[in-house]
């Protein structure tokens, strides 16, 4: 097994494995847990000393920002969640998806994917190299509303995903002005890697969507707070899958649910509000509350 496969695989075991156990695990346990996974899975031993966890513990904070903890109450390690960057948390999962999808070869019984997948990805490495290298690309792009397209020179910044959806970040050479425009993965054909580099910009490309729900960039718009209020039975669906990356909860005491958010509200903020609708039951402030029911409103005229 190459090395660097034997580490990723080593990783993914020691975080699946503390995920696991809710009272944390010690050494030993690890190491036990980590023999027998190899064996199980036919991989052959996988190197593991104390002096490598201790190495394993800082690959995994530093590099998937995910913090194991030891705890002196219990002896044991446990996994710490962190609601900052989740991005390389996110890596980390992805790779334990494929390694679960490695075992169980062709097997489409046991591991059930979502079938309505965007397409576009099939550019994913060449957008990634573009956007390293500093490279010039140049492609079609044709929107959900028009029959043709253009053929777009751009300089790449960031791929971002929403919703099943990843969108690219660029800078399109034919306006005048700095802008990094959104282009839609799946509208895009015909990509060309240009030989030529530019020279990249500074920009905070976070300040684009911190107070965005979706792909919209709402930078230098004030952002609004919202409570939003709940039935108690929605409560805990709303807590293990929060609705934006600044939801606080205000209220949960057993008969009342709030929560806050800090966002510009716009046209996919009120989407995911639909998804609750039925036990959604208070919203302030009375400006957000009305353009969500006139939201509403528009989709009941549609289907009378």
């Amino acid at each position: 097994m190459a090395k660097r496969q034997e580490t990723l695989l080593r990783l993914t075991y020691i975080v699946n494995f503390l995920k696991s156990k809710k009272d944390g695990a010690d050494y030993f346990e690890i190491a036990k847990h980590l023999e027998e996974r190899a064996y199980r899975e036919g991989e052959g031993q996988l190197p593991f000393s104390e002096k490598t966890f201790q190495r394993d513990r800082k690959v995994i904070e530093e590099f998937y920002n995910v913090i194991i903890q030891f705890k002196n109450s219990n002896k044991k390690y446990h996994i710490v969640d962190t609601d900052s960057d989740e991005t390389n948390s996110t890596l980390l999962y992805s790779i334990i998806l494929i390694n679960a999808y490695k075992q169980i070869g062709n097997r489409q019984d046991v591991i059930i994917f979502e079938k309505r997948q965007a397409s576009g990805l099939y550019n994913f490495d060449g957008f990634v190299h573009a956007i390293h290298n500093l490279k010039k690309i140049s492609f079609e792009y044709v929107r959900h509303w028009e029959k043709t397209g253009n053929r777009k020179v751009v300089e790449p910044y960031a791929l971002k995903e929403f919703r099943n959806r990843w969108y690219l970040l660029a800078v399109d050479t034919q306006k005048s002005n700095f802008e990094l425009r959104i282009f839609g993965l799946d509208r895009i054909t015909n990509l060309e890697i240009h030989n030529s580099q530019f020279r990249k910009q500074e920009f905070d490309i976070e300040k684009m969507f911190v107070n965005s729900f979706g792909i919209v960039s709402t930078l230098n718009i004030e952002p609004t707070i919202i409570e939003l209020s709940f039935e108690t039975a929605q409560r805990k669906f709303v807590k293990s899958l929060p609705i934006h990356h600044s939801q606080e909860v205000l209220v949960d005491n057993g008969s009342d649910f709030k929560i806050q958010l800090q966002l510009v509200p716009t046209y996919d903020f009120y989407q995911e509000l639909a998804t609750h609708a039925e036990r959604l039951i208070k919203i302030d402030p009375p400006k957000v509350r009305d353009e969500y029911l006139n939201f509403l409103k528009k989709g009941i005229e549609n289907l009378l």
